[in-house]
């Protein structure tokens, strides 16, 4: 099985005008991301954003539940949010995992919006083979850009609603844990 790792993106994510963005980092995310992370047996949750106020953040978010009063009232979320690593820019996510030319980016999207995409059934098959680590990027906002989405070696199917139900719109930690659990579960 090969190394598989989710980095959470705030820059660059696109708005709902099809702009590039900085969006916010929420409590939630990092929360919940960080406990599907655990739940299957990932070994980094990288959460990358510009602002060093924002990191700072995320970075207090993480003591409090792993080093802070947190860890002693529920020990079992000081184990997933021990996972987080805050970094400015995919750039530095790239690097602590060996460099760009040693990964592989998978990306997600509500809907494809350029060229062909994997099923999870196929990805799957593919975590299995002998390879690189795979970094598995998730978008805040309203997704990735076009040019990080063309620059993947692979891109994963849309998560699709159920048809009739004419709405399509999950969080990023729901996303997250439903491909992890469609890849690995």
């Amino acid at each position: 099985m090969r190394r598989l790792a989710v980095a959470l993106l705030h820059y660059p994510v696109l708005d709902r005008e099809g702009l590039a963005v900085t969006t916010a980092i929420t409590n939630l995310d990092l929360h919940d991301m960080a406990r599907s992370a655990r739940t299957y047996g990932l070994e980094d949750f990288f959460v990358a954003h510009p602002v060093a106020a924002q990191r700072k953040l995320a970075e207090r978010i993480k003591a409090h539940w792993v080093d802070g009063s947190g860890k002693a009232r529920i020990p079992d979320r000081a184990e997933a949010l021990s996972l987080v690593r805050v970094v400015p820019l995919l750039e530095d996510v790239y690097r602590e995992l060996g460099g760009r030319e040693a990964i592989e980016i998978w990306t997600t999207a509500a809907a494809p919006r350029a060229g062909a995409v994997t099923s999870f059934p196929d990805a799957r098959k593919r975590l299995e083979e002998e390879g690189p680590p795979v970094l598995l990027v998730f978008g805040t906002g309203w997704g990735l850009t076009a040019d990080l989405c063309a620059s993947a070696e692979l891109r994963l199917e849309p998560i699709r609603a159920r048809q009739d139900t004419g709405y399509n719109h999950l969080s990023v930690r729901a996303a997250c844990a439903i491909a992890l659990d469609r890849l690995l579960g």
